[in-house]
């Protein structure tokens, strides 16, 4: 890394890294130490631009929440099928994803991360949550749909945790988590109705 890097290109390196790391090593190797040895800088260079580790790991975190996020926009589309539809598209795509990448996954749903509201993680977090609300509000038009879609993303949450961790195929005998998902809405919304 040349020292005429301009700092921003050093910033998104350091954040480049930790995304890699994440990917291969999961959560707890985020260290920023660790990061500045695989960036190729001295350990002191990230406080440069992130004085906080909770700086970077949000940093890294915003990433997470972008990649899911263009998932999500991509999997809805131009909003063309009923809500129930892009609910159950937006749901494969949040399972996929938290089982894919089960390092950023952790990562992204942090508490301390998610409660620090200076680090700006809640901007990049609540859109999303801002598009399940929606939908569900236009399938359930009779709920207070930030609650039953808080209660459909903590049970989304849960199957992905449990499905990553081995739980629920063992539990279902599943061997794809959509008869779950399908069970999920179905116990948020009510059953689908079929014409």
């Amino acid at each position: 890394m040349s020292v005429s890097e301009p700092e921003a290109g050093l910033r998104d390196r350091l954040v480049d890294v930790g995304v890699e790391l994440v990917a291969q090593e999961g959560a707890q190797a985020l260290t920023l130490r660790e990061i500045a040895r695989r960036a190729g800088v001295s350990h002191g260079a990230p406080r440069r631009y992130f004085p906080t580790h909770l700086e970077l790991l949000s940093a890294i975190a915003r990433r997470g929440f972008a990649d899911l996020g263009e998932r999500a926009t991509e999997a809805l589309g131009q909003g063309e099928a009923s809500p129930r539809a892009q609910l159950t598209a937006l749901g494969h795509v949040y399972l996929e994803f938290a089982l894919d990448n089960p390092g950023m996954y952790e990562l992204m749903f942090r508490h301390d991360l998610l409660e620090s509201g200076h680090l700006g993680l809640r901007d990049t977090s609540l859109p999303l949550f801002g598009v399940l609300v929606d939908l569900v509000g236009r399938a359930r038009p009779d709920v207070d749909a930030r609650l039953v879609a808080g209660a459909l993303w903590a049970n989304l949450h849960g199957v992905a945790q449990l499905w990553r961790w081995g739980s629920l195929q063992l539990a279902t005998g599943a061997d794809d988590f959509a008869p779950l998902l399908r069970s999920a809405l179905d116990a948020h919304l009510g059953p689908e109705v079929t014409r």
